[in-house]
């Protein structure tokens, strides 16, 4: 196989799971040592892979070739950068059937998120980010990849509901174009959970230089908080198990929340009186009590 043409980055992991199959009995025994512990095998010497495999140094220069690298050195490269991404997934056997339940897991986990991020929120400058709303022509929210895409749509949704001209982009080039276009009189929200997006990134600088008022929800001291006028700080906290999705949702979906209702009573009777003539016509339409939610 011919890695002259992949990416330096190609996935070795996977690459070695796909040959495998298809791998002398020897080079098998290669291929199980390294996907036992990568990090290990990244560091080891051709003649410590060797015989910790109990095989021929020929064999490991064999396999190396086989799953796409030149030689040794490059599988190496290949397996130490594999290894940054975390051990945490990489196959460890089965779960512990004795574990606790797992929506009392993922409970625990949000719990603890949110309960962080209140404190947080105390000293984030909201009453400043939702002034900058207020005063806004037209706010434009970004979201990229997961979380950020759904939630940008949420916060076009609750923004909307208190009579701000908002409107949502996910797409990075229309992001890019959209910063073409925005003056001092604009604010761009950026959601985050990361930062470090480079298309993001570079949409905010863009508008920023062309005067727009940046609110970001994002990590502390990543590139995007650093371009940010007004941070409200989101810290994504990962643990071991991998299954389910980011804790981090539910701290931006907390922090919109915040800085939402922050706006909405700054706005006070403007504010009470939109929110009626919602309730009003929804309630015409579907029916029900006065409890019932905005929305559905």
């Amino acid at each position: 196989m011919n890695s002259s043409a992949e990416p330096l980055a190609f996935d070795i992991v996977a690459r070695i799971a796909e040959c495998a199959p298809e791998l002398r009995a020897a080079e098998r025994k290669v291929a199980a040592l390294i996907l036992d512990d990568l990090t290990s095998a990244s560091h080891a010497s051709i003649g410590e892979l060797a015989q910790r495999a109990d095989v021929s140094i020929a064999t490991v220069t064999r396999f190396a070739k086989a799953v796409g690298c030149r030689d040794v050195r490059e599988l190496k490269l290949r397996l130490a950068q594999a290894a940054a991404v975390g051990q945490r997934f990489l196959p460890r056997g089965a779960p512990d059937a004795a574990q606790e339940h797992i929506a009392t897991r993922v409970f625990d986990e949000v719990q603890t998120t949110l309960t962080h991020h209140h404190q947080l929120l105390l000293q984030a400058p909201l009453a400043d980010a939702a002034a900058a709303l207020r005063a806004a022509r037209m706010i434009y929210v970004y979201g990229m990849g997961g979380g950020s895409t759904a939630l940008a749509d949420e916060m076009r949704f609750r923004l909307v509901r208190l009579g701000r001209p908002v409107a949502t982009y996910q797409d990075g080039l229309l992001q890019r174009m959209v910063a073409s276009t925005v003056s001092r009189d604009c604010v761009v929200i950026a959601l985050s959970a990361t930062g470090r997006v480079p298309d993001m990134v570079d949409s905010c600088r863009l508008a920023h230089g062309y005067g727009a008022t940046l609110i970001a929800l994002t990590a502390p001291a990543s590139p995007l908080a650093k371009l940010a006028d007004w941070l409200i700080p989101i810290v994504a906290f990962e643990t071991d198990f991998i299954y389910k999705p980011s804790s981090s949702r539910y701290a931006m979906l907390m922090a919109i929340d915040v800085l939402v209702t922050e706006l909405a009573v700054s706005q006070g009777d403007e504010s009470r009186e939109l929110l009626r003539r919602m309730k009003h016509v929804l309630d015409a339409h579907r029916g029900g009590g006065d409890r019932q939610p905005i929305g559905d």
